[in-house]
């Protein structure tokens, strides 16, 4: 019989998951298909929610549910399942405790403005109109912030709270390994004439969801559990662990963009959707860390779709859609997909250059959260980063400052690690399966993902939160994260499309 103490716990868990749902449904909603009007709406409900999760969070009868859950726990081992669960609650609570309702209250009315703010601004380039949301998310990252006085910088509670126990000491050195690992590559690539892209079309856009969406369901989403919309900046997003949903977006002369976006999602979703689902209804049922979750994005997208056994696959499916592509043979499919060409947009970013793309991101937000950038300086200082790290420079904002969300849509610091931290990782999961079933490739060429999405399920899925980070990371690839089998993957790769990586 389940001991009334974890019953109880869970009983309020629930309330808080279900409330943490419909703020979810509502944020997709904004993004996905709210009407125009509805956006001063749509802030005060999402605000409400969040006061009223916040609230039964740390009221006084939550704690003792929980304190009755711990002592009921001492015995237990502490891999058992009721032992995890109150780690991560005791863990939740710890640092809902720091922060007041009004903060929780303030950020989301913030965030909605600011979102409806940065939509209309991008189209009309207009960077100043959305200057004073930016400066609004600088302010509050600090006010958040001043509620952990024990970091030792202003950006670490931000950014622990996206990838626990990460902090701007350690990444810092991380980042820079990894920079000063691609810049070369990237020059090297770059002094090479770059493979022709595929034909431009026409790819018609409802033919072009279908296709995506098919791939996607052929890799494991469960679209019985799940969905797929059209949205402006692509995203997955966790109702519950059978309401997993995707978005993507369609340009009808460019078949990559709807194919990578829709992968990247995808495995965002199967992440979620693999998650045991003993800990459906608590805080443990999603994933651990915004830079895990990323590997699994990106390992979907680029060490799978991007492989020439993808494509061996793949292709013969997307040309019987695509008459565009009748004269593309895989050889010209897999280097048009893997070709390296420095751009302005992150999420068009080729497979090498990706990661500066993020790299400067993470600078310029530690720049402005340490008072050495105002944000009335951020267009110029971004151009300038470009022009450095990747030699192009944008001629409009909503191709340079405007074009990510994630400042307009929360606060500024924690928004971008997880994506380099998530290409590190991608490696290092890719590898340990290639490791533990063998020739991974031949079964993708086959269109046989099982085997690869079997051991990603069991190795990472299925923990949810139960693991931390480094645990999860050495248990299923024998070692901490590091950036060098990353960089030494995308060496062997590009190495061999590109002869002149050779001597970089």
């Amino acid at each position: 019989m389940p001991d009334p103490a974890f019953a109880s716990l869970r009983t309020r868990l629930r309330e808080l998951v279900d409330l943490e749902a419909a703020l979810a449904i509502l944020d997709w909603d904004q993004a996905v298909c709210m009407p125009a009007a509805g956006g001063d709406a749509r802030g005060r409900q999402m605000e409400t929610i969040v006061r009223l999760a916040h609230e039964r969070h740390v009221a006084p009868a939550f704690e003792r549910a929980l304190g009755a859950a711990e002592r009921a726990s001492e015995s237990l081992d502490p891999a058992d399942r009721d032992a995890v669960l109150v780690r991560v609650v005791r863990r939740d609570l710890e640092r809902a405790r720091r922060v007041p309702v009004a903060f929780h209250v303030a950020r989301a009315a913030h965030v909605s403005a600011a979102f409806e703010a940065w939509r209309r601004a991008r189209p009309r380039d207009d960077f100043a109109s959305v200057a004073d949301h930016l400066e609004r998310s600088v302010e509050l990252a600090h006010r958040y912030a001043g509620y952990f006085p024990g970091a030792e910088h202003v950006a670490d509670p931000l950014i622990d709270e996206e990838d626990e126990g990460a902090t701007v000491a350690l990444l810092r050195p991380l980042f820079d390994a990894l920079g000063e690992g691609l810049r070369p590559l990237v020059a090297a690539a770059v002094a090479t004439p770059a493979p022709a892209p595929l034909p431009a079309g026409p790819y018609p856009a409802a033919a072009q969801l279908e296709a995506a969406l098919e791939l996607a369901v052929r890799i494991g989403y469960d679209v019985a559990r799940g969905r797929q919309d059209v949205a402006p900046h692509p995203f997955a997003t966790r109702i519950a662990g059978g309401d997993v949903r995707i978005t993507t977006r369609v340009n009808e002369r460019d078949l990559t963009e709807a194919l990578y976006s829709t992968l990247h999602e995808a495995g965002h979703a199967l992440y979620e959707q693999g998650v045991d689902a003993v800990w459906e209804g608590t805080p443990v049922a999603r994933g651990v860390s915004a830079g895990v979750h990323e590997s699994q994005s990106r390992l979907w997208e680029n060490q799978v779709g991007r492989s020439r056994a993808f494509w061996t696959f793949a292709l013969p499916h997307l040309r019987a859609r695509f008459p565009a592509l009748e004269h593309v043979d895989v050889d010209a499919a897999y280097r048009a997909v893997n070709r390296v060409v420095p751009s302005l947009i992150r999420t068009d970013a080729d497979e090498l250059t990706y990661t500066l793309h993020v790299l400067l991101r993470f600078d310029l937000e530690l720049d402005l959260l340490e008072g050495r950038l105002a944000v009335r300086d951020l267009p110029d200082a971004w151009s300038a980063r470009y022009a450095r790290d990747l030699g192009v420079t944008p001629e409009r904002h909503g191709d340079g400052v405007l074009q990510d969300v994630h400042w307009f849509a929360g606060m500024v610091g924690g928004a971008f690690q997880g994506y380099a931290l998530g290409n590190v990782l991608s490696a290092q999961f890719y590898a340990a399966a290639v490791r533990a079933v063998g020739d991974v490739d031949a079964a993708i060429a086959r269109g046989s993902f099982g085997e690869l999405h079997g051991w990603l399920r069991d190795h990472v899925y299925r923990h949810g939160r139960a693991k931390p980070v480094d645990v999860l990371v050495r248990d299923a690839t024998g070692g901490p994260i590091d950036p060098e089998p990353y960089l030494t993957y995308l060496r062997s790769k590009y190495g061999a499309l590109y002869p002149a990586l050779a001597h970089a």
